[in-house]
């Protein structure tokens, strides 16, 4: 079963948190693939993985790019994987795909956001039912990531 991890943001956006993860995903060897609930959102979030540090990028690309198979990161806001990812982050309101082929999926959720909060609870319920491995992540006042449950 796939690990399915529930990253509550309260004290950072997701512009603010991702990036990190993604490094650290990478940093294992994981290619990954970021699910996000617009294109206005894909689109911004592809511009801001360039520039979000002066001194480093995020090598990147989306669903539209040409070579979606190479990227080692790849924005989308459908069901595909295409670079044969091993973690989906699923942000923004977006709607999971099967996730058995995946080795870890990370929902980021947005506290100050009722619907984002009712759809992670909605989705927290889906993943448990599935049978994965299911837990709860919040930031604490230092944005650091507190395991809750």
């Amino acid at each position: 079963m796939t690990e399915v991890l529930f990253y509550h943001l309260t004290e950072s956006t997701l512009e603010e948190a991702l990036p990190a993860l993604l490094e650290k995903s990478l940093e294992r060897g994981w290619r990954a693939v970021v699910q996000l609930g617009t294109t206005e959102r894909r689109d911004s979030l592809d511009q801001h993985l360039w520039t979000y540090r002066e001194d480093s990028f995020l090598a990147h690309g989306a669903e539209h790019d040409r070579h979606p198979e190479r990227q080692p990161v790849l924005l989308t806001t459908g069901p595909i994987n295409p670079n044969a990812a091993q973690i989906r982050f699923i942000a923004d309101g977006a709607e999971p795909p099967d996730l058995g082929a995946y080795a870890r999926a990370v929902f980021m959720f947005d506290g100050h956001d009722a619907f984002q909060l009712q759809q992670a609870r909605e989705h927290w319920k889906m993943m448990k039912a599935a049978g994965h491995q299911v837990t709860y992540w919040q930031q604490g006042p230092d944005r650091r990531w507190q395991k809750k449950a």
